[in-house]
């Protein structure tokens, strides 16, 4: 028993230490306040909105009285997720719809936004959100590497098959989580799909890197809408997102505790997407990248106009958009 503490304590010693190395100061998130009708009348689809940002991007967005369409792959968890939500936002709130999305196919990616182009006269906001991280070598239905096809592909298809839509509801904007972890990665465009080599952390760079060299060639294909779209960087948030990471069974009880020290929570999280999504400062802004609601600068590989346009070209041709 004596020889399991001292383990622990060291493993412990060591997250924590690491922790502090890599976050030695969390700064405090300033919360946004706008007024409760901010969002009335105005209808707003979230990715992934059954847990951490997503969720708690969500209960902001009830409480200014938007329409919140919650595209969730789990639906048992995103109507859980709903009467929690629902049941914070007090009696003045806007409405939640649940609807089932996996951005892991693209036949139910293409079944969302026909169902989302048939009911909906307008969308105003679309938060592409959802992601996974770190997670074992898989492939998605349509036999893309698992990070590459949620994180970027699934959420292209979908931008793209909403997109005359969003133009009919101008002004509107889309939103994109990316993450400053896209600073280690590159587009391999000779293994894209990693089928030599799966280096998952290298993947999940990849793929946020995509995020944002998507957001990049959006920007210049719409010019001339009024649809805007921009990214963002929550930074290190606590939320179900590291799930895949395996972290030794003893020092999990102090991995939580460093946390909640150390990481930021999903509300302070969903602070720069619901800027984005709501701030009359960035009516107009499109192609840029903010993190802490502040505009940010990218490394010169995340604004890299001929990497976005190849990537572009290549991601149609993923999705069945072009030959």
């Amino acid at each position: 028993m004596s020889t399991a503490v001292l383990i622990a304590a060291v493993v412990g010693g060591g997250v924590l230490l690491l922790m502090r190395r890599l976050f030695p100061r969390r700064k405090a998130v300033k919360l946004l306040q706008y007024p409760t009708d901010t969002m009335r009348g105005k209808t707003v689809i979230v990715t992934g909105a059954n847990s951490g940002i997503g969720k708690a991007l969500t209960g902001e967005l009830l409480k200014l009285r938007a329409r919140v369409i919650m595209a969730c792959r789990d639906l048992r968890s995103a109507e859980d997720a709903a009467q929690d939500l629902k049941s914070q936002a007090g009696p003045e709130q806007g409405e939640v719809v649940i609807k089932h999305l996996d951005l892991a196919s693209l036949r139910s990616v293409r079944e969302f936004c026909e169902e989302i182009n048939k009911e909906e006269p307008k969308i105003d906001v679309l938060v592409n959100n959802a992601g996974i991280y770190q997670c074992p070598y898989t492939k998605t239905e349509d036999g893309f590497e698992m990070q590459l096809g949620v994180n970027h592909l699934g959420h292209f298809l979908l931008t793209h098959l909403l997109l005359d839509l969003l133009k009919a509801s101008s002004p509107s904007r889309i939103v994109v989580v990316s993450s400053k972890l896209y600073k280690y990665g590159h587009i391999n465009f000779d293994d894209l799909n990693s089928e030599t080599n799966y280096n998952k952390a290298f993947c999940y760079s990849q793929s946020k890197l995509a995020n944002l060299l998507f957001t990049l060639e959006l920007a210049h294909q719409l010019e001339g809408t009024e649809v805007t779209v921009n990214a963002l960087t929550p930074g290190m948030v606590r939320t179900r997102l590291g799930r895949h990471v395996q972290i030794p069974l003893l020092a999990k009880p102090l991995f939580h505790l460093a946390s909640l020290v150390f990481l930021r929570s999903p509300l302070e999280g969903s602070q720069t997407p619901l800027y984005l999504a709501c701030s009359p400062e960035v009516e107009g802004v499109s192609g840029k990248c903010f993190a802490n609601c502040e505009e940010e600068e990218l490394m010169a590989k995340a604004t890299d106009k001929q990497a976005a346009k190849k990537l572009w070209n290549i991601s149609r041709r993923m999705v069945g958009l072009a030959e």
